[in-house]
């Protein structure tokens, strides 16, 4: 089973996202790169509180595959 276009460009778009949140909330004029694990980090955050305070499912919110 493989995620479909739709489930891929969701997760782009929250990844990029909170890359994007995080460089923007750094006051250094120090850059980071992207990493994966530190934007899974803040991912994880995220989605523990979106499904405490919404109706959004983890698959709505960032789709994967169940193994």
């Amino acid at each position: 089973m493989e995620l479909s276009k739709k489930q891929i460009e969701r997760q782009d778009f929250v990844d990029n996202l909170i890359y994007e949140l995080l460089l923007s909330l750094n006051p250094t004029e120090k850059h980071f790169d992207w990493d994966i694990e530190m934007i899974a980090d803040v991912r994880e955050i995220i989605r523990i509180w979106t499904m405490k305070n919404t109706y959004c499912s983890e698959q709505e919110y960032y789709p994967y595959i169940e193994e």
